[in-house]
């Protein structure tokens, strides 16, 4: 397939799409500017991100030219969509931080160089709009009655609804027109759940420009067990490492559910899919074959190879018994915290197996905090040299993830 909507289409990746005839017709003819935003909420990309980086990176494959747009200005308001309260406001140092971070981690995926690609920040106009410039250029395009029957607001009208959270739609149909106006972006894409603020863009570029734009959803994976991809019982699976380490991401794609195998092959690689059908089909104790290539090739494209080699090769010793493999994460801590021992809560995360005591306490109620095989019922419970085997320690959270305590 040489139209890069046929492959998207395909791959199973598209959910809502305007004008669709029109739209691949255009992509087939002409390299096409679109964006596609990430407002900088925390200072990591998510697995969750990751569907909108390979859309990325197939767009720009095809010759397609993307712009990152990093939301330095609409993450000082926060969008409403998805959400029962009001997000925590940031300040603009952390936003900032976060922003600079995400442009790091997208430069690994997306090629910049001799503008193939562009990463901007919408604080760079959003932060000096005037207001009432603003509404007079902006707001009068948009009808109250018509926003509140969208979803993003409508769910929170019981609960509340301020007018700050109201000018999200205002301010991200400002992106696309303005990033219409200075590089002729034509299309913009992101998650399904962005349909509405992706509409409230569009129709304000047609209204004031009078050109045909578009606008694509994608869809939110979730898994079989209908768990948000990226997402689990301990929390974010991040694509920085020393936020959740290659070894923990590989685990996390190694671990999926058998139904989800051939839809992750299909979202997260680039196998041909005539490969990607084929792992799929497998079946019985076949199919972890297809685990591992999933696992593999994402922690390759986000950790690079060596990373992907020492996680499957400490993955493949876990699964065959073989604990004390040196390919499994450790931390060398002094002798002297043992002597007198430390708590079992301070330990965990000391090691970042556990962000928090509370969710340190809730793993151990739960059964899912073990050392050496022998779980941990006691949330009191001290470590001590007398734990040690050979220098060594293990501790286990959940069924897989394994973590070794060495001494110094």
């Amino acid at each position: 397939m040489s139209n890069v909507f046929d492959v998207l289409q395909e791959r199973g990746y598209i959910d809502q799409v305007t004008y669709e005839d029109e739209l691949r017709d255009l992509l087939e003819k002409e390299s096409v500017t679109f964006y596609v935003g990430f407002d900088a909420t925390a200072d990591s990309l998510t697995l969750g991100h990751f569907i909108q980086i390979m859309v990325m990176m197939h767009m720009q494959r095809a010759g397609h030219r993307p712009i990152a747009l990093l939301g330095g200005g609409t993450t000082m308001v926060g969008d409403p969509s998805g959400r029962t309260d009001m997000r925590k406001m940031l300040t603009r140092e952390i936003i900032d931080h976060n922003a600079s971070r995400f442009k790091e981690q997208l430069s690994r995926f997306i090629d910049f160089d001799d503008d193939k690609a562009i990463i901007v920040n919408n604080a760079d106009w959003l932060m000096e709009l005037n207001f009432l410039e603003f509404m007079r250029e902006v707001g009068v395009h948009f009808s109250v009655n018509r926003m509140l029957t969208f979803d993003c607001y409508k769910n929170r009208l019981e609960q509340g609804l301020t007018f700050f959270e109201f000018s999200y739609m205002l301010m991200q149909s400002y992106d696309y027109l303005k990033l219409y106006r200075d590089y002729n972006c034509k299309l913009q894409v992101g998650g399904s759940d962005q349909w509405s603020n992706i509409l409230g863009g569009y129709e304000l570029v047609r209204k004031l420009e009078g050109d045909k734009v578009y606008a694509m959803t994608f869809k939110l994976l979730s898994t079989a067990a209908g768990v948000k991809m990226g997402k689990t019982a301990a929390g974010t699976i991040w694509l920085d490492p020393e936020k959740t380490s290659p070894y923990e991401f590989y685990q996390y794609l190694r671990n999926s559910d058998d139904r989800d195998v051939e839809k992750f092959l299909s979202l997260l690689t680039f196998l041909p899919m005539e490969e990607v059908k084929r792992l799929g089909a497998l079946e019985g104790a076949e199919i972890n074959k297809a685990k591992e290539v999933l696992a593999f090739e994402v922690t390759k494209m986000v950790h690079g190879e060596e990373e992907a080699n020492k996680a499957q090769k400490a993955s493949r010793a876990l699964f065959e018994g073989a604990k004390d493999e040196g390919s499994i994460p450790f931390t060398e801590l002094e002798e002297n915290i043992f002597k007198e021992g430390i708590g079992i809560l301070d330990l965990l995360r000391k090691v970042a197996l556990t962000e928090s005591n509370s969710e340190a306490r809730r793993l151990i109620k739960q059964g899912g905090i073990s050392i050496d095989d022998n779980k941990v019922v006691d949330i009191g419970r001290v470590v001590t040299l007398e734990d040690f085997k050979d220098g060594k320690l293990l501790l286990r959270k959940g069924k897989k993830v394994y973590h070794q305590v060495k001494l110094k």
